[in-house]
């Protein structure tokens, strides 16, 4: 199937620091687009995958799960750290997950962690009908396009496949698991109003890190999707300033120098 116009996965060959972005869950590039070009403008190399199964038709997702998007993002994060002199993970939701995963068995090979709005658990009595409707029904309502800003549009699916949901389920309990493991700094930006993920999933997050560099920030006037939101602006100049603080030669464009 071709990949949904805009929802191309994004490099960027800039200096010796490089940031891995990972996106949500039915969600697609396009929804970190906006911060990938912001920190590839400020000279940083970055990378911005496509997801397996994500970014076509809810259909192609039914048969991918959690291993196959982790495999992805891992793939990219050894490919960064082979050509740039310190990484920076960022992710959005479900891509929160990735990177906290990523945290956890890559240690100092990853400089720092960004996420907004982290997913941490399936909620609800859904998370527990799961395993049996998953083999009655092939998908339930979507849960992408989370956004407060008038005319601010995500590419993502219309209907969350059900055997991909049951593995979110999996893998979120998985990465609850490793949260002790994640040392590094970390930002975390999280929506008050999310209709996808609650507070609850950063209280959990923060709660349970072994990090001291910590930082919480609260994006009050978006939902969900804050990187297309009202507060992205915020997000993007945060993460530059988390960066810059923690990898000095930032800032310098084209540098190659290492921080």
């Amino acid at each position: 199937m071709p990949v949904l116009p805009g929802a191309e996965p994004f490099r960027h060959e800039g200096g010796e620091v490089g940031v891995l972005l990972c996106h949500g869950f039915t969600g697609s590039p396009q929804s970190l687009r906006p911060w990938a070009d912001h920190l590839a403008e400020r000279g940083l190399t970055v990378s911005l995958p496509l997801l397996p199964g994500h970014g076509t038709r809810w259909q192609d997702m039914q048969v991918t799960g959690w291993q196959d998007w982790y495999a992805e993002v891992d793939r990219e994060l050894r490919a960064l750290s082979e050509r740039c002199s310190q990484v920076f993970v960022f992710g959005l939701s479900m891509g929160g997950a990735l990177a906290l995963r990523l945290a956890a068995k890559h240690g100092d090979a990853i400089s720092g962690l960004v996420l907004v709005n982290p997913g941490n658990k399936v909620h609800g009595l859904a998370a527990y009908a799961l395993p049996v409707v998953r083999h009655l029904l092939p998908s339930t309502k979507g849960v992408a396009n989370d956004i407060a800003r008038d005319g601010s549009v995500e590419i993502g699916y219309d209907r969350v496949p059900l055997h991909a949901a049951h593995s979110l389920r999996n893998f979120f309990r998985l990465v609850d698991t490793d949260l002790p493991q994640v040392t590094q700094p970390l930002l975390l930006l999280h929506s008050p109003q999310d209709h996808v993920v609650p507070p609850a999933d950063s209280a959990r997050i923060l709660s349970r890190v072994s990090s001291t560099d910590v930082e919480e920030i609260l994006l009050e006037q978006s939902y969900h999707v804050a990187t297309l939101d009202h507060d992205a602006e915020r997000i993007f100049d945060e993460s530059i300033s988390f960066i810059g603080r923690l990898a000095p030669s930032v800032g310098k464009k084209g540098s190659t120098s290492g921080g």
